[in-house]
């Protein structure tokens, strides 16, 4: 199938688009986008900036991929968005370019960003995560794989959101969302391993009872940070690679983890 531009999208000179890309009413693509094979952009929809989109996305109506960043520390320069392959941004979506020339925004692959939600500045996102309605992610922000992240929640930038994560609806996440775990609450805390969710992505039972011991040590053990890492380590389970990227992410954690209830 060729391109479809329709009459009153606008693609600027420079543009470069893939095959069977569809441009709707009054799209607008700017100079430097580029769109991969299968890319659609319905009517009003708007791509501009130093953006590349991947194959087969779909941009819903008076969403608006690859704007200048809202950041104040913006001194020029060329910096921009990089998006991977069937993304899926709603109606009034908003995603950022980066601060810093030669620096980019970016998201993976098989993401769902749901309408009014923004994607800041210099945000990392990874593939197969679904942003819920109105969801804002702030500068820098960090999202791992198979993140589920509910209606309005909010996240403070900088914050990183760990692995097959959920944030539950309406939260306030101010520090790092270890992997595996629900959080949920004003400001959010840690309230048990995602099972659910975990179950639904193929986990075997030994990969639950290896997460779910993990955070058992971490959250529910009574320790401190330093006895939870030193009981982590010697942990019969603490070799498997669940167990691992969790003792990893909060080893590493700079802002801190959400506190368990």
């Amino acid at each position: 199938m060729p391109r479809q531009i329709h009459a009153t999208a606008i693609v600027e000179p420079g543009a470069e688009l893939g095959e069977e890309v569809v441009i709707g009413a009054y799209a607008y693509v700017g100079a430097q986008v580029r769109l991969g094979a299968g890319t659609v952009l319905h009517h009003h929809a708007v791509v501009e900036g130093n953006t590349a989109l991947g194959a087969q996305c779909e941009v819903f109506p008076f969403a608006c991929i690859g704007a200048k960043t809202q950041d104040l520390k913006y001194r020029g320069g060329n910096p921009g968005v990089r998006i991977g392959d069937r993304n899926v941004f709603r109606e009034y979506v908003s995603v950022h370019g980066a601060t810093k020339d030669g620096e980019f925004t970016v998201l993976g692959h098989d993401n769902t960003i749901l309408a009014y939600s923004h994607v800041a500045h210099d945000c990392q996102l990874g593939s197969h995560i679904v942003a819920s309605n109105s969801v804002g992610l702030a500068g820098h922000v960090v999202v791992e794989d198979h993140v589920a992240l509910g209606a309005k929640c909010g996240v403070h930038q900088f914050c990183r959101i760990g692995a097959y994560a959920m944030v539950g609806a309406m939260s306030k996440i101010v520090q790092d969302v270890p992997p595996y775990i629900i959080a949920d609450g004003i400001p959010a805390i840690a309230r048990s391993i995602n099972k659910v969710g975990l179950e639904r992505n193929g986990f075997a039972p030994d990969r639950l009872e290896a997460i779910k011991q993990a955070f058992r040590v971490f959250y529910r053990a009574g320790h401190n940070r330093t006895q939870a890492f030193e009981q982590m380590h010697a942990h019969p389970l603490g070799q498997s690679a669940d167990f691992q990227h969790f003792l990893r992410f909060v080893e590493r954690s700079e802002r801190g983890v959400v506190a368990g209830r």
